[in-house]
């Protein structure tokens, strides 16, 4: 009988095992998340995630073609100097030590080819690699999607230490007036943020590759100051499936006002509000000065305000909804200042645009929010976290 019952208890201790890795609902319990790696030297943090990401991407022993779909903040969609010398320094790695892969130009030429495409994201997060509360770290983030297969390659993760870190925007992301939740950045984030090797490339990705890769050509001419092959590009992009999208409209009004198109940029400009308040967010860049409810002196950069407050407040009186006025801070500074300086300038832009447009009296709402809802959340208090002092609309249901 000692065979037997050796047996029945071992089968018995199985059992027991089996469910000891159940949940209640009798689904298997997963597996804890692994700690955050630790952070390193930001050179040290390109090395981690790129020798992952090329080692982990088997070619077969086929030379692959590869391109770089420029990689951006994690939260704000944003390219910033960071992002762009990430990019640069994984082209010079694959050159120097990954020869199986023929690096070349993010356009809708090479991406007609179906390379592999690599996306990445940089982000400032806290010690809990959250994007929220005091920033201690970048979260980096890169993976290799596959267009020939339309799978994801290879992924690979690593953190940065600040030190050293530029998480300046790039010249066209800096000089855009406008940010909303928009998904086509989405779609590029989630690529990143959401998926694991194997898995298949998020469609919506897919679908706007290819007006990303136009995009990125129209990018690359404004930053170099060819802004009527930029407009051409914004234009183009616009046409293709996924070009209905922030950076396409926010480009379209930059090229016709650099290009000294006064009131087809102003049209572009109403185009930009009609987006936000379409997608219920439209965060605008009104730099206000130090401690005050005006807007800052210069006319470089605030020339334009008059006519970006007179399309919002048209726009947004052509809707029978009510208007929701937010204004925010960075994190420097007092709190409790903070908070109510951002309603006492949410209540100026309120009264501004009540004076535009006076159908909207009594369906504006002026709230506050000091620096409780950060995008950027590095409390540099300069042109890296300026999307942090901004003020925000969005449609209401009642005021």
């Amino acid at each position: 009988m000692a065979r037997p019952e050796r047996g029945l208890i071992l089968a018995l201790a199985l059992l027991v095992a089996a469910c000891a890795e159940l949940s209640p609902a009798g689904t298997a319990t997963p597996a804890a998340a692994p700690p955050p790696p630790a952070p390193v030297p930001f050179d040290q943090a390109v090395l981690n995630a790129g020798n992952a990401v090329f080692s982990a991407a088997g070619t077969g022993g086929a030379r692959r073609v590869v391109v770089i779909d420029p990689l951006v903040n994690g939260v704000t969609g944003e390219q910033s100097a960071a992002t762009r010398t990430l990019g640069s320094r994984l082209e010079a790695l694959a050159r120097e030590r990954y020869p199986q892969f023929d690096i070349r130009p993010f356009n809708a030429t090479t991406v007609a080819a179906s390379p592999l495409v690599m996306v990445g994201t940089f982000t400032p997060v806290n010690a809990q690699n959250q994007p929220t509360g005091p920033r201690e770290a970048y979260r980096f983030c890169l993976v290799m999607a596959d267009l020939g297969s339309g799978r994801i390659a290879a992924k690979g993760v690593a953190r940065a230490l600040p030190a050293g870190v530029d998480a300046t925007p790039t010249r066209a992301f800096a000089e855009s007036p406008t940010w909303t939740e928009d998904p086509g950045s989405r779609a590029y984030i989630d690529t990143c943020q959401a998926t694991r090797a194997g898995d298949p490339i998020p469609p919506a990705y897919l679908n706007g590759i290819i007006a990303a890769a136009t995009v990125n050509q129209a990018i690359e001419a404004y930053d170099a100051g060819r802004y009527r092959e930029a407009l051409d590009l914004y234009a183009s992009a616009r046409t293709t499936p996924g070009g209905d999208q922030l950076r396409v409209f926010n480009g379209l009004y930059l090229t016709r006002a650099r290009l000294g198109q006064r009131a087809e940029a102003e049209a572009a400009f109403g185009d930009l509000v009609d987006y936000g308040l379409r997608h219920n967010r439209l965060a605008v860049k009104l730099l206000f000065r130090e401690g005050s409810t005006a807007f800052v002196a210069d006319p470089r950069v605030s020339g334009d305000y008059p006519m970006w407050l007179r399309q919002i407040a048209t726009r947004g009186a052509q809707s029978s909804a009510c208007l929701e006025v937010a204004g925010h801070t960075s994190a420097s500074g007092s709190a409790a200042l903070n908070e109510r300086l951002s309603v006492l300038r949410a209540e100026a832009v309120k009264a501004r645009l009540e004076g535009e447009a006076p159908g909207l009296r009594g369906r504006v709402v002026a709230t506050g929010a000091g620096a409780q809802r950060p995008l950027v959340g590095t409390a540099a208090n300069g042109a890296a976290d300026a999307l942090d002092r901004r003020v925000e609309f969005r449609t209401i249901p009642a005021c």
